[in-house]
């Protein structure tokens, strides 16, 4: 029998290869595993690869980078995908990984798809929501919240087995990161109490010591997508690792929240994401000056629907299409550029244009020599019923 693993190669889906191969309740003699790369460091790969062979096991190593960007985070930027202040990052990259799961699993054989999530985060749904859905004759099988292991336990167990891992009893953290953002959970950080050590991030210096001198940065959109940076017309993939680079730099793109998961409880969560907050930052901006008072309104009823379903990894929910479809259309107008400055934590935008600017200077300038005369009939009935 045949198993296939989204690997990681971290704590949780490297004790999987042992338990699907050595305990008798599974019993597989073959496990195959599947890094798939959407954007996360070389070093992370690196490890999913190295780990794999100190296992044993045959590794798959899929490049869906691009198509990540394309098919998730564009139309991410496009609906301003925020859940509580979440930008999404894990919550759209589970289903991509997924499907190229599934797809190795049926170029090899395999009877089985595997994955290492626990039974109180969100990552199970996203997982087999796309597995159950794409291939439902194949058994799904999830180690870690079968047996209920804790991080402990898993430790533990690593060290039974003889399998090295990073976390520790003293960091013992959940890492995952994607091109769009990178979060950290577990320990002392499961306490909404606690503040995070400052040795959890990697991607953003600390706003104290970011550099004092501001930085600026340029974002041209065409129909709501990022095109250029700077004046310099980029792919997606390479103006967000710029700008995770350069706004990292100056301390931009940390959330600290209280988040309200799948299954109805509350967690804390830590994440960054520089480009995202620079990207959704003057997006939303840039819609402020090109899309009507009624589309601001409706459109962001949609963005709400949107998100949730993104969150939930219901990307393949018919509503997400037709969520995708209006959003979409909306951004027809959403052409032009955005100057933010970057300064010890905080993106903010200072300047926009659009050809399709809605902003009319003969009527809103305090300068206009337009005659002002006709706004008497409305303000004389505004209020009239009240």
């Amino acid at each position: 029998m045949k198993a296939v693993l989204a690997f990681s190669g971290g704590l949780d889906t490297s004790i999987c290869v042992p338990l699907l191969r050595d305990d008798e309740e599974y019993g597989y003699d073959e496990v195959v595993t599947v890094a798939v790369d959407v954007g996360q460091s070389g070093e992370e790969l690196e490890k999913a690869r190295n780990k794999a062979a100190d296992i044993g096991v045959e590794h798959h190593e899929v490049d869906a980078v691009e198509e990540f960007a394309e098919r998730f985070l564009a139309p991410l930027v496009r609906a301003n995908g925020s859940y509580e202040g979440y930008v999404l990052g894990t919550a759209v990259s589970r289903p991509i990984i997924a499907e190229k799961v599934v797809q190795v699993a049926r170029e090899t054989g395999a009877s089985a798809l595997v994955h290492g999530c626990t039974g109180r985060g969100n990552d199970q749904f996203r997982f087999e929501n796309v597995f159950r859905g794409l291939m439902p004759d194949a058994e799904v099988i999830a180690p870690i919240r079968e047996y209920s292991l804790t991080r402990e336990e898993e430790i533990e167990m690593a060290e039974h087995y003889g399998v090295h891992v990073d976390a520790t009893r003293e960091e013992p953290w959940s890492i995952d990161e994607n091109l769009w953002s990178r979060s950290i959970e577990g320990g002392l950080l499961e306490d909404p109490g606690n503040e995070p050590p400052e040795s959890i991030f990697e991607w953003t210096a600390s706003p104290g010591d970011a550099p004092e001198e501001p930085e600026t940065v340029e974002i041209t959109f065409e129909e709501g997508v990022p095109v250029a940076l700077n004046g310099d017309e980029r792919s997606l993939v390479d103006i967000i690792r710029e700008l995770n680079y350069v706004a990292g730099e100056h301390g931009v793109g940390r959330t600290d929240i209280v988040e309200d998961r799948i299954l109805g409880f509350k967690a804390r969560e830590n994440y960054e994401h520089p480009a995202a907050t620079v990207l959704l930052e003057a997006h939303c901006d840039l819609e402020r000056l090109t899309l009507t008072r009624r589309q601001l309104k409706h459109k962001s009823t949609a963005e709400a629907e949107w998100a949730e379903l993104a969150y939930q990894g219901l990307v393949h929910e018919p509503l997400y299409e037709d969520l995708n479809a209006l959003i979409g259309s909306t951004q027809k107008a959403v052409n032009g550029t955005v100057t933010l400055k970057l300064h010890r934590g905080t993106a903010t935008v200072t300047s926009r244009e659009s050809p399709d600017s809605l902003h009319r200077d003969d009527l809103a300038s305090f300068e206009s020599d337009e005659d002002q005369s006709g706004a008497e009939g409305a303000v004389r009935f505004h209020g009239f019923q009240g």
